[in-house]
């Protein structure tokens, strides 16, 4: 069949360019139809129970975590002229539009500041409650207040328990400014850049005013990760590039070879970035690596490919010949390496994660891909080029990686022992790291330390504990009993509750309006901020509360209590928080001691509560992440050890094979816990991942041990000796390869991608050494136990690259066309 394929590849050599290229423009035409991802999630199933749950309470009440925050702490914005221009700054804010298909459209609901802040007063005319602006002389462009009126203002404010930790924090001179967007507009495409416009209007405010503002809010986190993510995509593709390039330069000593080469992956990159766009899944951070992650991959079916084409046109000067023998001899062992790879990719399919299942569906078909890109532009390319001469060959000449391959042979031979015992040092330094492994994850923690994110985010977790969004649903079993003071005391138990952890912040809820609006009921006293007690008490504050919203039309910041804090069948209370991006292992910790604790005030019997927001569905999409790793990596084994059993019908000869790729993981998993890097979703695909390339190594070394040994008449020691000589070179050079090629990744922002390359690089450096040292000891070490006659003839057959084969029985003579 390669042989065919040969033929095909080299007679129809233009037409076969003409289709790539057509194919590649197509695919690469779908790029501008990229779209990027700009809210958390996708972690869970969509059958989940705890996404269901999150799924019910945005049904209910819309989408939660809508609100940048802007937060200072200077006394200059208490000043008369801070203070004007604070309220200034909250105006032009608001003033930020979208289009959307051509008009002009607000995307930014209200913006709620100190300058913006209101009481509640009693219209005992109307007999209602009305929403009193603080400031209401203030004005854009107008004159500035007197610094005795700001501070009777502020003063007032800070009178306020219901703005106590939500504008002010009672232990500093810290404020917030809080942007409200439609959740609606912002989630589609059309949010635009309203984002980056409203930090830019902060950033020019705070330079012209030299007062340091903190910006902060899921928006705003979401957007600049986002935004990261899309900048480090076009710089990883670049730094890939370069890399491949020094690399083919270093390996093959020419400009011309190198370019063939970089030609491949460049069109490699173009089908998987129009493949990522064709499928219509989003850029996510993991996405984001798949373009630079076929260069890296797709550079080792270069380099066998070119390797033996030279090998072969070094020994016999025919150029035709050697064509055909690189397509036929590398064929056939590059496509099974490249689809044990894909393998290993694909196994995330398998996680019902919407993320991992993209990332594992295009990783896998475009690994196959880039081998038949690479199958089918190197030899035609190759074929029109003159032919190679001394220099090109050159490379082929490297003493000093033939003495280093003699030293594992002589490692093998003579010092198995050495070996053995090595590897049982390696295996308890595997365990014990791994007992002391943790498992956690931040939203923000893949950001540097010094990232603008998380520094103004420390900010906000210093002053008000958080912004990452914690709600609360608590069904009371009936229609109209949510507002019942029964109830209404309940919640503000559970507030009360929620306050002892240093975690939360102020929490809100129908409560704290009720209290406000009872205050506003006995005069502006703050001492009556309190529940109504009486059953007088409660009928007066029925009767007001029953007139309040017609007489509050048009008062943006004056939030209906019925609306947002109970659902249309006022059976159903929410109790909204915020908290800090604490990380899982302390967020477990915090719910295994709260759920015992809510569950005493909301007997389970009469109330259902449910607990959800963002906060939660990370934390709950990353147990699901580690739950589903073990079964990642457990199909990844079984499918790779099922295509080792077609090539070797031998199941002691697969257990074995497992032995040097399972190694190389424990290491990294215990070096992981030795070094305190934990198992979150950026680390958890370490190990498919390089399961899946490191086995690549063992299948060439095991094809070739086969094929030594039936033309050595069963010389087992002569057999794997010669694969190590013949298959070790290979094998150095690609793990050179793929290690520069993953270390790429180290230099990214995100400590997620970082470590990932680290980590891959890491483990398929000690899988080279593994299987090198450990593979031929043990088949030397076992024999007889392992080597069977079905082993000698397998199911599934495969011609290694440097196994000979007889030209003359190839079905086309390409000689006539060389002359």
């Amino acid at each position: 069949m390669w042989s065919r394929i040969a033929s095909i590849l080299l007679r129809y050599r233009f037409a076969v360019l003409l289709v790539l290229g057509g194919i590649t423009f197509y695919i690469g035409s779908k790029i501008p139809n990229l779209r990027l991802v700009y809210e958390f999630g996708g972690l869970l199933p969509k059958d989940d129970p705890t996404r269901l749950e999150f799924e019910n309470f945005i049904e209910h009440f819309g989408a939660e975590g809508n609100i940048m925050v802007l937060g200072v702490e200077d006394p200059k914005v208490f000043t008369a002229e801070g203070f004007q221009s604070w309220y200034e700054l909250a105006e032009e804010i608001r003033e930020v539009n979208v289009q959307v298909n051509g008009v002009e459209t607000q995307i930014i609901d209200s913006v709620f500041c100190i300058s913006h802040a209101f009481t509640v007063e009693k219209d005992t005319a109307q007999r209602a409650f009305k929403v009193a602006p603080l400031a209401s002389d203030l004005t854009r462009g107008g004159p500035s207040l007197t610094q005795e009126r700001v501070d009777s203002i502020v003063q007032k404010v800070r009178s306020l328990e219901f703005f106590d930790g939500v504008l002010y924090s009672d232990s500093s001179d810290a404020t917030l400014m809080m942007v409200f967007l439609d959740s609606k507009l912002f989630n589609s495409k059309d949010r635009g850049t309203v984002i980056e416009d409203v930090t830019a209007i902060a950033n020019a405010w705070s330079e012209e005013n030299g007062v340091k503002l903190y910006l902060s809010g899921l928006p705003f986190i979401r957007v600049q990760m986002t935004n990261k993510v899309k900048g480090e995509l076009g710089y990883f593709v670049g730094a890939a590039f370069l890399v491949t390039f020094l690399l083919l330069l270093i390996f093959f000593k020419n400009f011309t070879t190198a370019f063939v080469c970089l030609s491949v992956v460049i069109v490699g990159v173009i089908i998987s970035t129009g493949s990522i766009a064709a499928f219509d899944f989003p850029i996510t951070t993991l996405m984001s690596l798949i373009p630079p992650l076929m260069i890296v991959i797709g550079v080792p079916n270069c380099i066998y490919l070119v390797n033996k084409y030279h090998a072969d046109y070094q020994k016999h000067g025919n150029k035709v010949k050697a064509l055909q023998r690189m397509v036929t001899k590398v064929g056939n062992a590059t496509l099974l390496t490249n689809i044990t790879t894909a393998f290993g990719f694909a196994t995330f399919i398998f996680t019902n994660a919407d993320i991992l299942q993209h990332f594992g569906t295009i990783a896998a078909i475009n690994i196959l891909a880039v081998f038949f890109i690479s199958l089918s532009m190197i030899p035609t390319i190759l074929y029109m080029l003159p032919d190679p001469n001394e220099k090109q060959l050159k490379h082929l000449e490297r003493k000093w990686v033939y003495k280093l391959v003699q030293g594992f042979v002589d490692t093998v031979q003579s010092k198995r022992r050495l070996v053995y015992w090595s590897s049982l040092g390696i295996l308890f330094f595997s365990i014990f790291g791994m007992s002391q492994m943790k498992v956690t994850g931040n939203i923000v923690d893949d950001l540097p330390d010094q990232d603008r994110v998380l520094t103004d985010l420390a900010w906000i977790e210093d002053n008000f504990n958080g912004v990452m969004p914690f709600e609360a649903l608590i069904d009371c079993g009936e229609e109209g009993k949510a507002l019942s003071p029964y109830n209404l005391k309940r919640i503000e138990r559970f507030q009360n509750l929620l306050d002892e952890y240093p975690q939360f912040s102020r929490s809100m809820s129908a409560v704290d309006a009720t209290k406000f609006a009872m205050m506003a009921l006995k005069g502006g006293e703050t001492s009556a901020y309190r529940l109504p007690l009486g059953r007088m008490e409660k009928l007066d504050l029925r009767s007001y509360m029953r007139r309040t919203e017609e007489s509050n039309q048009g008062y943006e910041n004056a939030v209906n209590v019925t609306r947002n804090f109970v659902d249309s069948t006022k059976s159903i209370i929410r109790v909204s928080a915020s908290m800090a991006d604490i990380g899982t292992l302390e967020m477990d910790e915090m719910m295994e001691d709260l759920q015992p604790r809510i569950d005493s005030i909301f007997p389970t019997d009469k109330y259902s509560v449910t607990l959800t927001g963002t906060s939660i569905i990370f934390l709950e999409g990353t147990h699901y992440l580690v739950k589903n790793l073990a079964i990642s990596i457990t199909l990844a084994i079984l499918i790779i050890a099922l295509v080792m059993a077609l090539l070797f019908t031998s199941t002691r000869m697969v257990f074995i094979a497992l032995i040097p790729n399972i190694m190389p993981l424990l290491f990294t998993a215990g070096m992981m816990g030795w070094i305190g890097i934990p198992i979150k979703p950026s680390t958890i695909l370490v190990f498919s991942i390089a399961f899946g390339i490191s086995v690549d190594d063992t299948i060439h070394f095991l094809a070739k041990y086969r094929q030594e040994l039936k033309r050595l008449k069963w010389d087992i020691k002569k057999a794997v000796i010669l694969a190590v000589q013949e298959t070790g070179v290979s094998m150095m050079y690609t793990s050179i390869v793929l290690f520069c090629g993953f270390m790429m990744f180290s230099i990214s922002e995100f400590d997620g991608s970082r470590s990932l390359g680290i980590l891959v690089s890491v483990t398929l450096f000690v899988a080279m050494f593994t299987n090198l040292l450990l593979l031929p000891s043990l088949l030397l070490s076992f024999n007889n136990y392992l080597t069977t006659k079905a082993f000698e003839e397998p199911l599934l057959d495969i011609i290694d690259e440097e196994e000979d084969i007889d030209l003359d029985a190839l079905s086309v003579d390409y000689k006539q066309e060389n002359q």
